[in-house]
């Protein structure tokens, strides 16, 4: 088991002991019966992570259970539809990501319309990925890997989680905005590209901060940038590519969708009251363990952001010609 997925287990299991972080809600028509938080990916991730410790602040705010039921598939594709097919009443929520903004144009034949289907409610976290290369690169900075990449056309690799992954669309922009000719390398998940990395295997590679912080610590891996705008606070000393690359970004998001047509006033009350839990110390600390930061705001303000974000990578796919696997 490797150093990051042990700890993402670790944070899972801490969120049972969470401390009651407010009192039960008042009775009222809404939430009336348990509410399910479907999560589009594997158990264990940071977005499940993410996902539980907002379903835990959501329980105890709302006086309703908030369970968490995760439904991998398809990028993600499976777990939204089950969402977009749900009554619109506020009891089946969505763990949406930038995944979905992705598929959208990843995905030729989807039986839904993201932007038209889901109801955005708020976000939770932005997580930042960390550009990384083997230490036998020789490259201290992003403007050497430019210039090295440039001398080199072709002959330098990144590797990404597979085809239309958060990993594979930051590389193919920075290849976009840079004018280098790397090659991408796709993997069956992040752990086999990231061993392959630590190897020298592949020379570079988009990844979360929580999966390659303690190889970058250990000088196993060099970090050169990372792709928020500004520096994360994970790695205060790297800087961000846009210090080099005016313009860059690229950077992972969950939040919480509901059905089309689901209520205003519920939308609202949920939206109030994970910005609620985004504010808590407790709730922030665990983000920040996930190499992540709050990601709050109105249901518009989120809105805005998956609109942004899937015209972007409309662009970058259509662009590069990158189809799903």
């Amino acid at each position: 088991m490797t150093i990051a997925r042990r700890r993402l287990l670790q944070l899972a299991a801490g969120i049972a002991a969470l401390p009651v972080l407010g009192t039960t809600a008042r009775a009222e028509t809404y939430p009336a019966r348990p509410i399910r938080l479907i999560v589009p990916q594997a158990a264990g991730g940071a977005a499940d992570v993410s996902a539980r410790l907002i379903g835990h602040w959501l329980s105890e705010r709302l006086g309703q259970p908030c369970t968490i039921e995760n439904r991998p598939g398809a990028g993600g594709n499976i777990g939204t539809e089950a969402v977009v097919t749900s009554a619109a009443d506020g009891h089946t929520l969505l763990l949406a990501g930038s995944f979905n903004a992705i598929n959208a144009t990843l995905y030729e034949k989807l039986s839904f319309n993201f932007i038209r289907d889901i109801a955005p409610v708020g976000g939770i976290m932005r997580n930042p990925l960390v550009m990384a290369v083997h230490p036998s690169i020789p490259a201290g900075t992003v403007s050497e890997l430019i210039a090295h990449a440039k001398a080199n056309p072709g002959k330098l690799n990144f590797g990404s989680a597979g085809n239309g992954s958060p990993q594979h669309m930051a590389g193919e922009l920075f290849k976009m905005m840079t004018g280098i000719d790397v090659v991408h390398v796709r993997y069956r998940g992040s752990a086999a590209m990231l061993s392959d990395l630590l190897r020298g295997e592949i020379q570079m590679a988009f990844d979360p901060i929580v999966s390659s912080l303690e190889h970058v610590k250990s000088g196993k891996l060099r970090a050169l940038a990372v792709t928020t705008v500004t520096r994360s606070s994970a790695l205060p000393d790297i800087p961000a590519v846009a210090e080099t690359v005016p313009g860059y970004e690229s950077v992972g998001w969950v939040g919480i969708g509901a059905p089309r047509h689901t209520p205003i006033q519920i939308v609202e009350r949920l939206n109030a009251e994970i910005n609620a839990g985004l504010s808590d110390t407790a709730i922030q600390a665990r983000l920040m363990d996930l190499g992540g930061a709050p990601l709050q705001g109105s249901p518009a303000e989120f809105a805005k952001l998956i609109a942004e974000q899937t015209e972007r990578w409309g662009h970058v796919i259509r662009t590069a010609q990158i189809k799903p696997e």
